[in-house]
């Protein structure tokens, strides 16, 4: 049996990645990284694992893999984010009535902020 370990994002500086994700997401390197690759876990209890790693290969435009990070609060996260680093992407595949906005992190990876409504 197969269980997926971690998502790893390709970026230009691991250091400036990892402190852009940490106060992003409260991640926390699982062990020491070095200048090429990390793991960031949660600070506390079970969530998925976030690997970066160096990548001289751009990002792309349209990726074929992101992340999608659910907020309740969406427009309060997208502004958090921004004034972490993140930049608005100019997004043309956005549907009539979108519940996301995309974003794009330092290195240029696209992310989603999903408006998330439990029920």
């Amino acid at each position: 049996m197969l269980t997926l370990g971690s998502t790893v994002l390709g970026v230009n500086d691991v250091a400036r990645a990892t402190a852009f994700w940490h106060a992003a997401l409260g991640y926390v390197p699982r062990e020491p990284g070095d200048e090429t690759w990390i793991i960031l876990v949660p600070a506390s209890g079970p969530g998925a694992q976030l690997a970066l790693m160096l990548s001289e290969t751009p990002a792309q435009d349209h990726p074929r893999i992101h992340l999608d990070l659910y907020a309740d609060n969406q427009e309060a996260e997208v502004e958090r984010l921004i004034s972490l680093g993140a930049s608005r992407v100019d997004w043309d595949l956005y549907p009539e009535d979108p519940d996301f906005v995309v974003l794009a992190d330092p290195d240029g990876n696209r992310f989603c902020v999903v408006a998330h409504n439990p029920q």
